[in-house]
C-alpha cells in the first residue's frame, strides 16, 4: 500500500470547517486513512469478483483466486490460467468471462489505463465501464481507491446511503436533494468525506 494522498490534510481542514458531521468523524477516526496499490488491474479483478456477493464471500473467493495466481495478479497470469480453474475459486461465468476479458483487453492494449489520467472522471468512468462487468459502481470505486481522485462521490453504494441516514438522522433511502446538497457541501473533497462516512459502519476501512 503506498502513503495517503497528497490531499488528505488539506480535505480534513476543509471538511471539518465545512460540517459538524464531518468534524466528528475525522476527529474519531484519525487512526487510519486511504490508501492504495496503484494496481488498476489488480483494483478491477477484485471489484469484478466482490459484485453481489457479501464482504466475508468476496474476501474467501478472492484468496483462493489469489491462490491459483500464485500471488501474481496480471493479465498475462491469467490469461495461461483455463477457465475451469477460476471457477473452482468460487467464481461465476460471468465474472470468469469478465477478468479473461480483462486480462486479453490489458495485454492487447485495446484497454490502456494510462489514458485515464487525462481524462476527466465522468469521461473516466465512461472508459473503465465500457469493459466487460465493470458499471458506474465499479468504476467509481477504482477512481476512488486506486486512482485516489478527490471529488468520487458514489450515490449507488448502498454503504453511503446508509452512513448517510444514520449520522445525518434522516430516513433510508436518505431524499436525493439532501445527497446532492451534502455532494456540493464536500466538493472537491467527496472522496475523503465518502471513507469517513464509511469508516462510521464498518471498522475495517475498506481497500481495493
Amino acid at each position: 500500500m503506498s502513503k495517503r494522498p497528497k490531499y488528505w490534510n488539506r480535505a480534513v481542514k476543509y471538511l471539518s470547517k465545512k460540517d459538524p458531521v464531518m468534524k466528528k468523524l475525522i476527529s474519531q477516526y484519525k487512526d487510519k486513512t486511504l490508501t492504495t496499490r496503484k494496481d488498476i488491474f489488480y483494483s478491477l479483478c477484485k471489484s469484478i469478483i466482490g459484485q453481489q456477493i457479501s464482504v466475508q464471500a468476496a474476501n474467501s473467493v478472492f484468496k483462493k483466486f489469489e491462490k491459483v495466481c500464485n500471488g501474481k495478479i496480471n493479465p498475462k497470469k491469467i490469461n495461461k490460467l483455463l477457465a475451469g480453474k477460476l471457477k473452482r475459486c468460487g467464481l461465476s461465468r460471468q465474472k470468469v468471462k469478465g477478468i479473461k476479458e480483462l486480462a486479453v483487453k490489458f495485454e492487447n492494449k485495446s484497454f490502456d489505463p494510462k489514458k485515464i489520467k487525462f481524462m476527466t472522471d465522468e469521461e473516466a468512468i465512461i472508459y473503465l465501464s465500457s469493459l466487460r462487468q465493470i458499471g458506474r459502481w465499479s468504476a467509481e470505486m477504482i477512481l476512488l481507491f486506486t486512482l485516489n481522485r478527490p471529488d468520487i462521490w458514489p450515490i449507488q453504494d448502498i454503504g453511503l446511503l446508509r452512513s448517510i441516514s444514520n449520522n445525518y438522522k434522516k430516513k433510508y433511502f436518505p431524499p436525493k436533494r439532501f445527497v446532492e446538497s451534502l455532494r456540493k457541501k464536500f466538493s472537491p473533497y467527496c472522496s475523503v468525506a465518502t471513507w469517513y462516512l464509511w469508516r462510521s459502519i464498518d471498522d475495517e476501512p475498506i481497500q481495493y
